[in-house]
């Protein structure tokens, strides 16, 4: 592994030493909460938790070197499901991985995990579809795109489905 996804990897934490509800997920990310991301009932907004995915999914191409300014990826879809509220102060570890793997699309799976409730909180799903430099046409990934992603996942014991 070169320099560049050596730190990736450092900085997105690979899995290691996490909960065993987060074991099968490759990459976590963590993320403290802020206060200033409480809506007005004290819970974290609804929307951080996509934020918070951004944060994860970016991580997880970073470890394998897809995120280097040379790919051009757009999110075509992603949905939340919220499972319990999270307060302030906590810190969540989010696992990411790759749930489905098109030809020129990727499906990402995440847990919200709570350090201060020991639980999963929240799972969401995003669908990021590769394109060609100008934007407009969809490219495939591959074949060592592929076979990085999938040597990834099997550290973690998980295949994605195609």
């Amino acid at each position: 592994m070169d320099s560049l996804n050596q730190e990736a990897c450092t900085a997105s934490n690979i899995a290691d030493n996490h909960p065993d509800e987060l074991s099968h997920y490759p990459v976590i990310h963590h993320q403290p909460i802020h206060w200033g991301e409480m809506d007005a009932f004290n819970h974290l907004n609804n929307v951080v938790y996509y934020r918070y995915a951004e944060s994860a999914r970016i991580g997880y191409l970073q470890v394998l070197g897809m995120f280097d300014g040379s790919m051009v990826t757009v999110l075509a879809q992603s949905s939340c499901q919220y499972l319990r509220p999270v307060t302030y102060p906590d810190t969540l570890l989010l696992g990411v991985r790759c749930q489905r793997l098109g030809r020129t699309s990727i499906v990402m799976e995440y847990s919200y995990y709570s350090t201060a409730q020991q639980a999963v909180v929240a799972t969401a799903e995003a669908v990021v579809v590769r394109l060609d430099s100008s934007a407009k046409d969809k490219l495939p990934w591959t074949t060592e795109e592929r076979e990085r992603l999938l040597a990834l996942e099997a550290k973690a014991g998980h295949t994605p489905e195609f």
